[in-house]
């Protein structure tokens, strides 16, 4: 089957694109550029693994989220908060219904494209926190797109009973290199170290027993 794989350059995405491409007969990638802090850092990765692999990669670019929407992660936005990656001290960091947002884009394009399918990298870990990244949304999200799409277009969640440990546990065995992968909020020229999504992935490659290969300013 053709398939796109969302892909915005940190381990989650960069991990199911290697998979995809293992287990898929044709790979699409597609990253977004949507206003968020980081996607000048995380892009270029998405850019590198897609040319490593040897697929094609293309980018949605829109403004209207960082114009329209309320979130730290945004430009514009206020400081991205430091400390663990839980609940209330990450909410402030969450895009409103960007999944669904980036899901029903992936959607249009994938049928243009003749894809079979849609593979997008939420892993149970973000359950708590982002509503979007939940079965209980992912199901009705998939049956959406299913029904809305001539070729019946489905959406592949490989993660989504998943931690983060164990897709960086996946993403060795595959070869995946992950000093070539993002995850700092911050975007700025190191993986800050501090905030929630650096935390988690310090934690991430201790419990899975990988070499973490990031260079943190803390």
């Amino acid at each position: 089957m053709r398939v796109v794989v969302l892909l915005s350059g940190g381990v989650d995405s960069v991990t199911a694109l290697h998979q995809s491409v293992c287990e898929h007969e044709e790979v699409v990638a597609l990253s977004f550029d949507y206003g968020a802090r980081h996607n000048a850092r995380e892009l270029p990765f998405a850019e590198y693994q897609s040319r490593l692999l040897g697929i094609p990669h293309r980018i949605a670019r829109f403004d209207f989220m960082e114009k329209l929407f309320r979130s730290d992660l945004l430009k514009g936005g206020g400081d991205i908060p430091e400390g663990p990656y839980d609940e209330d001290n990450m909410r402030q960091t969450v895009v409103p219904f960007r999944n669904g947002i980036f899901l029903a884009i992936a959607a249009g394009f994938a049928e243009s494209v003749g894809a079979g399918g849609l593979v997008i990298a939420a892993h149970s870990g973000d359950h708590s926190l982002y509503p979007d990244c939940r079965e209980s949304f992912m199901l009705p999200m998939a049956e959406a797109i299913r029904s809305g799409t001539d070729p019946r277009i489905e959406v592949l969640r490989p993660f989504i009973h998943e931690k983060k440990d164990g897709i960086i546990a996946l993403g060795a065995k595959l070869g995946v290199d992950y000093a070539q992968t993002w995850s700092c909020y911050q975007g700025k020229d190191l993986h800050c170290g501090k905030c929630g999504t650096c935390i988690e992935r310090r934690q991430s490659f201790a419990l899975a027993r990988v070499e973490d290969p990031t260079r943190y300013v803390d």
